[in-house]
């Protein structure tokens, strides 16, 4: 099945998909050397979105493989938790250890006590999503997830119903207005850069609304620098001028939408001078970026995840897509929205995940709130029995997840069996009393779906593990075995996985995939941009969404678009609002390791208005604490323009021990939910700010 390189042959060039970037999903050309090493990673022109084009994180993809810290051998605590103290422990045992840790755990606090976690670390199906598989088959406690897209996901559906939308590559040759809302794509998607530059050099302008001045910020023709969680109260100020200056489409909204009225109405008391006070912005800018969407026939917005994770994500998400339905711009080539293209593959995970053995009396547990469950929160643990036992795969909650203290006592407790499948020691696998090592995305088998783009890619294994590592999909059939759980997925190769939910799901089987280089499953036009209608029963486009419909926390929400006044607002103890923003060469806590990432990123810096520095004292470099009350961090300060008083931006989830005290950004971040259903709040953060003391 996978072809392999003599020795002593030329290198070959080798297609893959990137794991890292659920947007993005980029294909891949490998330079493989031998069957254990690669060269330069490229990017492919077999998929027209990605076209060729890849981050440098990626492409210097053997810093990371091929890295001497990386995990080759299972290991067993030998020492106290977090200390790192190991010995080598074979797999047999190892997975024994594990197996009988979770029979004893379910035998006393009964099978809920157990919690696979996991996350995007690889965002392959059959890798990453196998975990529900073993959990569904044990009734182990099931999974909300949370950290990336609940917010986002529950504000875009509010209105359009389903997670599709404009191609991008669509906009690139069409639009004539292209707005990138909430993200910093230089950083994050740089293949959103690479179409938005295409239409930018057709005529085409450019607007970002973000709350500094990133890279993408800085190509823009304009840049709004928003309050952090307070683009709900910009995108109503806007609306309030398409209808006021007769930029709303009447023929349209009467026909795809389902209260213009109301929402005219509601509007027009949400002028920009109202807006100014709540976003900051002058409401004469306001008042120009109004006019120039409104103007445009073609305008488009790339909704990104940034301006969703905070307490009011989801209304702020729903309240910007409102903006094109408003217009009619989705009426245009070019025109309209996008957030993500999830729903438009016709995918039957029922192998992948075991839903059909899935039961939905089990509790589920809300995995950005790890901390506030390991510590024994009533509220968190949904009334059932406390969590004694984990298998952790593709994730590092020990730097990502809110509330790290809470984390880390959790994590520390002896009556927790953690077992923690990984490819670096990283700060979670300190903690562990099983260490398994992981297999990367080259030396495995598995198949992605995109975000960004439509189209379905299958990789095959490029290279061979180092060592004794091993593929997720291992593991999981290894476990399943030995704790007697049943289903025809343990009993597969990860490859005949692959196979059976293509046939099931009407698709090209893999190989086939492989060999044309992915699956585009673009919708027509029509569907693409709603012109058939939006996935409601009655078609129409909600401006009113049901709330309860997505969440519990619904009560308290907006009928209608608003700024939805539930953030952590500045205070006189706490007067700035942080944002821990992504940094251009690490993703989350991958990369973190490699060379050329640390040498780029340097070291925990905290981005200040130059006026705030001032007042305070600071010149670049100097050392400042920021806190609140969960925790304190110690960074270095520098002066960037393009942000509003009162906004300090931190770039990177760095190690924690990068830090002096050994905790990093998320010890200040909330574990609370956002609304309607959860979701990670790691933009909405209110601290203090102070010169620190010299360093002993």
């Amino acid at each position: 099945m996978h072809a392999k390189t003599a020795p002593g042959a030329a290198p070959q060039t080798v297609p893959s998909v990137c794991p890292h970037d659920c947007t993005s999903t980029c294909a891949l050309e490998v330079e493989r050397i031998d069957g254990h090493t690669i060269g330069r990673i490229r990017g492919s022109n077999r998929n027209s979105y990605t076209a060729g084009v890849i981050c440098e994180k990626v492409a210097r993809y053997a810093e990371r493989i091929h890295h001497p810290d990386r995990l080759t051998q299972p290991l067993r605590r030998v020492g106290p938790k977090g200390s790192k103290q190991f010995a080598p422990v074979s797999w047999h045992d190892a997975l024994d250890i594990v197996a009988e840790q979770f029979a004893a755990k379910a035998q006393t606090h009964g099978s809920e006590t157990v919690w696979p976690y996991y996350y995007a670390g690889t965002m392959g199906l059959v890798q990453r999503d196998g975990i529900h598989r073993l959990r569904n088959a044990m009734k182990y406690s099931r999974w909300l997830s949370t950290i990336c897209v609940a917010l986002a996901d529950n504000g875009w559906n509010a209105g359009t119903g389903a997670k599709r939308g404009v191609d991008l590559r669509e906009a690139a040759e069409h639009s004539d207005l292209i707005v990138i809302w909430g993200g910093n794509p230089v950083n994050t998607q740089v293949n959103v850069m690479t179409h938005a530059m295409a239409a930018k050099k057709r005529g085409a302008k450019l607007v970002v609304v973000d709350p500094y001045r990133t890279g993408t910020a800085e190509r823009a023709d304009l840049h709004l620098p928003v309050r952090p969680g307070t683009d709900g109260a910009l995108a109503c100020a806007v609306m309030h001028v398409l209808f006021a200056e007769g930029f709303a489409d009447w023929p349209y909204l009467r026909a795809y939408t389902d209260a213009p009225d109301e929402l005219a109405a509601h509007v027009a008391q949400r002028s920009p001078q109202w807006a100014e006070s709540i976003t900051g912005l002058p409401a004469q800018t306001i008042l120009e970026f109004a006019r120039m969407f409104g103007r445009a026939k073609n305008a488009f917005i790339r909704c990104h995840h940034g301006f969703s994770r905070s307490r009011n994500g989801a209304v702020n998400m729903h309240a910007v897509s409102c903006l094109p339905t408003v217009t009619g711009a989705w009426q245009h080539k070019g025109g309209g929205a996008v957030y993500g293209h999830t729903s438009v593959y016709p995918l039957d995970r029922t192998l992948i995940e075991g839903l059909d053995v899935a039961d939905p009396s089990v509790r589920e547990l809300d995995q950005s709130r790890l901390g506030p469950i390991l510590v024994g929160e009533a509220d968190a643990l949904k009334g059932g029995p406390p969590v004694t036992a984990m298998l952790v795969q593709n994730t590092n909650p020990a730097v990502v997840c809110p509330e790290l203290h809470k984390v880390h006592r959790g994590l520390a407790r002896e009556d927790l069996f953690l077992c923690v499948h990984e490819q670096f020691m990283t700060e979670t696998a300190a903690f562990a009393d099983i260490v398994l090592p992981a297999t990367m995305f080259l030396e495995h088998d598995d198949f992605y779906t995109a975000s960004g783009h439509t189209s379905f890619q299958v990789a095959k294994k490029v290279v061979a593990a180092p060592g004794q590592c091993r593929e997720n999909h291992y593991v999981i059939c290894e476990l399943a075995r030995r704790l007697g759980a049943s289903h025809p997925g343990f009993e597969m190769s990860a490859w005949e996985i692959m196979d059976e939910t293509l046939a099931r799901s009407g698709m090209w089987d893999a190989q086939t995939n492989w060999e044309r280089g992915g699956q585009d499953c673009a919708l027509p036009f029509e569907t693409a941009h709603f012109l058939d209608g939006f996935a409601w029963p009655d078609k129409k486009f909600r401006f009113k969404p049901d709330w309860s419909m997505l969440g519990g926390r619904w009560r308290e929400m907006p009928t209608l678009p608003d700024h939805f006044d539930v953030i952590d607002n500045a205070t006189s103890d706490r007067p700035y609002r942080l944002v821990a923003a992504p940094a251009r060469t690490f993703l989350n806590s991958t990369f973190t390791e490699t060379p050329g990432s640390l040498q780029r990123e340097k070291r925990p810096t905290a981005l200040i208005e130059p006026q705030d520095c001032a007042a305070l004292g600071l010149s670049d470099g100097d050392r400042v604490t920021l806190g609140n009350a969960r925790g304190e961090i110690v960074v270095h300060a520098k002066a960037r323009d393009g942000q509003q008083r009162g906004v300090i931006v931190l770039e990177g989830i760095w190690p924690n021990r990068h830090f002096e005290d050994g905790m990093g950004v998320n010890a200040l971040t909330s574990a609370e939910p956002g609304y309607p259903n959860g979701g990670a709040v790691f933009h909405d953060t209110a601290v203090w700010l102070r010169k620190a003391q010299p360093a002993d």
